[in-house]
């Protein structure tokens, strides 16, 4: 590692955790070399298809309440 690198390691040590997480994606998305068009494009794609099948009524959506309950009693 750099000198650099090992010279600020003790204040990113103390940062507190919720500082930590934010200069971790931070870190993350700066080594991200910008949007792929391809995967943008069939994100959007899917965004559509999805709204669509709700607005016809294909698809009927779960409360988010009944959703989180339901994973807190499968994973508690």
């Amino acid at each position: 590692m750099t000198t650099k690198l090992e010279e600020i390691k003790p204040s990113l040590a103390r940062l507190k955790a919720d500082e930590k997480a934010e200069l971790a994606h931070y870190l993350i998305h700066a080594l991200d070399d910008g949007e792929d068009a391809d995967v943008e494009a069939a994100w959007e794609s899917e965004i559509q298809r999805r709204t669509a099948e709700i607005e016809k009524g294909d698809i009927k959506g779960i409360n988010a309440e009944n959703v989180f309950n339901e994973l807190r009693s499968k994973y508690s």
